[in-house]
């Protein structure tokens, strides 16, 4: 099952904030938690976890349920594995590029030094100097 760019897009900017990966890692380890509980382990606000965890949840990374006055957050697995997917593949074609280039550039290097080693014809005479 591909994701789609727009799920690509909202994936890759959910996890590119250091914070909310904190507030992930920190459901990853423990479990499903409510913003109260998570904020006690992070050194930001309460209301920035919740704002993290709407932009998780916006994204798949996390579902939510209430639990009596709670609202507790836990991982997506099924996503986080799309997501892990998604991401070596993404770094798959990086390689590839970067093989690419790489190749690219030693074969110019190679070429400019067999350039270098090619002995050059001596300049032609000038005409006043062949007469």
């Amino acid at each position: 099952m591909s994701m789609t760019l727009q799920s690509d897009e909202e994936l890759f900017s959910a996890i590119a904030d250091p914070s909310r990966r904190r507030v992930l890692d920190l459901l990853v380890s423990n479990g499903a938690a409510s913003a109260w509980r998570l904020a006690d382990h992070v050194p930001f606000s309460r209301q920035a976890v919740s704002k993290h965890l709407v932009v998780l949840d916006e994204a798949g990374l996390v579902s939510r349920r209430k639990q009596g006055r709670e609202v507790l957050y836990q991982v997506d697995p099924d996503r986080l594995h799309q997501a892990t997917r998604a991401m070596a593949d993404l770094a798959a074609q990086w390689d590839r590029r970067l093989n690419a280039i790489k190749r690219l550039a030693e074969a110019a290097h190679a070429e400019s030094r067999n350039q270098a080693a090619i002995p050059r014809e001596p300049e032609s005479l000038s005409t006043k100097e062949r007469t």
